[in-house]
């Protein structure tokens, strides 16, 4: 298959997409939409690569399952009165309001606000409400982080070169091997001590970009118990949405 043309391999019953890692080994990974990822250095071997999928095929079938059985309780989000949308772990319900200023709520310049504990939302705005509310969860995600990040990183003594927020298709974070941090913007649906996690994950991987013994040990070090934080996001990940 040409790589010029797509990046998505068969091998058997396989589907995968083959993406270019910036480490020296490969690996594979389930993605939150439940394709299957392989990350490896390039130039592609796909003779490798496929030795590598072999080997994994059992793990990759009981992946593959328990993403099917988590994504049965998948929401499916409408922006009516009363939905409810998740914000640092918590739901709060939707209220869709006629014009700039009713109840007290102004809302002339930005057409999606959160006070009171509810989202409020101008009708004129439902049509385009999935971009106000990921532009909502980008501007208070890059604030939260500013706050967790003074908390870890004199701990673990590290420092990123530059830390974003953006959309990074089926991941909560990454980590470039020039010390570049990005996280999804859905990472500001999550408690705070999961959002802790996956800010603590990404600092380790600055100066370890595996996920050898090491790499754990040193985020158990700043987060004793974190495998709780850890199973919370595969159990609760599916509902992230919306």
């Amino acid at each position: 298959m040409n790589m010029a043309m797509t990046n998505l391999y068969q091998y058997k019953d396989i589907e995968y997409r083959l993406k270019k890692s910036e480490r020296k080994t490969t690996s594979i990974y389930i993605e939150r939409d439940g394709s299957v990822s392989v990350l490896a250095p390039a130039p592609f071997e796909l003779e490798r690569i496929e030795q590598i999928l072999e080997k994994k095929r059992s793990w990759i079938y009981r992946s593959l399952a328990e993403w099917a059985d988590l994504n049965r309780t998948r929401v499916h989000r409408e922006y009516v009165n009363g939905e409810s949308f998740l914000y640092l772990g918590r739901q709060y319900r939707l209220q869709l309001i006629d014009t700039a200023k009713q109840k007290g709520i102004d809302i002339q310049e930005a057409p999606l606000v959160f006070l009171h504990n509810q989202f409020w939302l101008r009708k004129d705005a439902v049509e385009q409400a999935p971009e106000h509310f990921k532009q909502f969860y980008k501007t208070k995600l890059t604030k939260k982080l500013k706050e967790r990040f003074k908390l870890y990183q004199p701990v673990m003594g590290v420092t990123p070169i530059d830390v974003k927020v953006m959309e990074l298709q089926n991941r909560w974070g990454s980590c470039t091997s020039k010390g570049v941090i990005n996280f999804h913007w859905k990472c500001a649906m999550l408690p705070t001590t999961v959002l802790d996690y996956v800010v603590v994950h990404e600092l380790a991987h600055i100066t370890n970009q595996s996920h050898n013994a090491a790499f754990w040990r040193s985020i158990e070090k700043v987060m004793p118990g974190y495998e709780e934080q850890k199973i919370w996001l595969r159990l609760n990940g599916a509902g992230m949405s919306l």
